[in-house]
């Protein structure tokens, strides 16, 4: 490690000088209370800008080990600081310091829930802080004096401002550590009592606008209150006791009128997934972690999976079992997610009908009459929904305004009014009774074990450094643009950057063609979880720009990769 006076005395000689001398700075340096690796250099004032690490004492915060010594308690722990470097980095303002990026610091910015990220990473020693800054330029000439007061001035009042012992909010980072810790409990305990999902008394589902994941106002948002029927308690680590609407496993239908929240309600069980912070207004949203949103998504890529469980004699004889193409219409695409999404662990589908193909939700009785079953290859999920529940034990979450059809098979129907929920699911069935459908179930085989599919690396490993984040939520692999934006339980743009660095290290690790999908995105998972994001980078030092996704999104990006090939 090299010292503040070579640091001082090599920034100070490149004053005025091309701006590709800042390379001279690479290395690791001693700068009074912290330490500085400064990893990647960019190469003029408009490129990607420089990948720093400072590393500062732990004994600043003198957290104990009682503190962090479990992966929730760091999890909790490193996202809270890095929004106290967030705070610190708005306070301190932006200031603009010659061309292109210059002067600018950049710090991953989280958002409504806690997610393990690479900004801050604690072990028993350090708080390594990982960021991003833009060095100082005329032009493309050095600005030495400028780079000098970032890195000695604005960086130590930034650890200053969020770790500075004497203000540094203790319980408020206890107050986050446990209720992130009450809230994977909570949701640990749901397969225990029979539930896919619970939305805790009086939480505000409503978010600010279609733009922005911040609550609505309260004045003007309707608390959440559980029918009597539907209400479970629960009893958590930290003490307290929570009520709220329990979801039950099987198939639960969503009703209503338009605009009365049927739609709110199915989003905040989709981010339910999630930990989200004290104040969201959804903190007690706390649904299955293996909870997948479905939709139609025309014209994705398909390979090589068994759709024939919904779609199958096909014209010319084309086989549905090992079904592939390059341009899915809706009701394949729909198909192939649900066997995609099974076939990574998924225990819940999510669904909304405005956002489903409508000739793969149903097939009525007078569309039934006119084209007769053996020239629809189809065969509509309301004949398979309970069937994916009592043989392979995956539930499914609908939002129905359409098709009453779906009342006959629902476990529990949900009515939301003015957004309040109410148990309907009595009078759904005394409907059913006095309005009998006369559609015909076309079922006509069971459906097929879920078939292991295995990712090969050919014609991808030749392109492992161009396997990158886009402009979110789009994928760059080669020459390819992969878009994951029905991804819609991927919240944060950090988990595409992830997304792309586990892809690039599971090409080089799992991906030979025997080991399969689902086993790759696990694996790629828990390296990260043991490991940490720095045992993926394949840059020196680590990007702070991480953010942890699910092994579920993870294994749905793979699939959406054109050039993939699967055995």
């Amino acid at each position: 490690m090299e010292s503040q006076a070579l640091f001082l005395r090599t920034l100070r000689g490149l004053d005025g000088k091309p701006y590709s001398g800042y390379k001279a700075l690479k290395g690791e340096y001693h700068l009074g209370f912290y330490n500085l690796s400064v990893d990647y250099v960019q190469s003029d004032p408009f490129a990607p800008p420089t990948r720093i690490r400072a590393k500062l004492p732990m004994d600043l915060l003198q957290l104990s080990a009682n503190d962090i010594r479990s992966l929730e308690q760091k999890i909790a722990t490193e996202d809270f600081l890095t929004r106290r470097l967030a705070s610190a980095l708005s306070e301190l303002g932006a200031k603009r310091r010659g061309s292109g990026r210059s002067g600018s610091i950049l710090i991953a910015v989280p958002g409504q829930v806690m997610l393990g990220r690479s900004s801050v990473l604690i072990t028993t020693e350090t708080i390594e802080v990982r960021m991003s800054i833009g060095l100082p330029a005329n032009g493309r000439r050095i600005r030495a004096k400028d780079a000098e007061a970032m890195l000695l001035e604005d960086l130590p009042y930034l650890f200053d401002a969020a770790f500075s012992r004497s203000t540094f909010p203790f319980g408020e980072l206890f107050s986050q550590i446990q209720l992130y810790i009450d809230q994977c409990a909570l949701r640990k305990s749901l397969t225990d009592s029979g539930l896919i999902a619970f939305i805790g008394e009086g939480a505000i589902l409503a978010r600010r606008s279609g733009v922005s994941d911040l609550p609505m106002d309260e004045a003007m948002a309707v608390p959440f209150k559980s029918p009597d029927s539907l209400r479970v308690v629960k009893k958590l680590p930290s003490g307290r006791t929570i009520s709220g609407m329990g979801i039950k496993q099987g198939v639960t239908v969503i009703v209503g009128g338009g605009f009365h929240g049927k739609s709110t309600l199915l989003h905040a069980i989709e981010q339910g997934v999630y930990n989200h912070v004290e104040g969201d207004g959804r903190e007690w949203c706390i649904t299955d972690s293996q909870a997948v949103k479905i939709r139609a998504e025309d014209g994705r890529r398909v390979s090589r999976v068994d759709i024939s469980g919904f779609i199958n004699h096909l014209p010319r004889g084309r086989s549905t079992t090992t079904f592939s193409t390059q341009d899915a219409s809706g009701s394949t695409s729909q198909s192939a997610a649900i066997v995609e999404a099974i076939e990574l662990g998924a225990t819940a589908l999510l669904m909304d009908e405005d956002t489903c193909a409508t000739n793969f939700m149903i097939r009525d009785a007078r569309m039934q009459k006119l084209i007769v079953k053996e020239k629809e290859p189809i065969t509509p999920f309301v004949d398979r929904v309970r069937e994916l529940y009592d043989q392979l034990g995956v539930s499914t979450i609908l939002v129905i305004g359409g098709s009453g059809d779906y009342l006959d098979v629902a476990n529990v129907v949900i009515d939301m009014d003015e957004y309040r929920p109410y148990d309907f699911t009595e009078k759904a069935k005394i409907v059913s009774k006095q309005l009998p459908v006369s559609r015909q179930k076309e079922v006509t085989v069971p459906l097929n074990p879920i078939r292991a599919r295995h990712p090969h690396p050919q014609n991808l490993r030749n392109q492992l450094e161009r396997i990158e984040a886009k402009a979110f939520p789009t994928l760059h692999v080669g020459d390819e643009f992969v878009d994951l934006s029905a991804l819609e339980q991927m919240v944060d743009e950090g988990q595409l950057r992830a997304i792309a660095a586990l892809m690039r290290y599971a090409l080089n690790t799992y991906v030979d063609g025997s080991v399969p999908l689902r086993t790759v995105v696990e694996k790629s998972i828990q390296q990260v979880l043991n490991h940490g994001f720095e045992s993926i980078s394949s840059n020196e030092g680590c990007s702070g720009f991480y953010t942890l996704p699910r092994s579920l999104e993870l294994g749905m990006a793979w699939n959406r990769v054109r050039s993939l090939t699967i055995r």
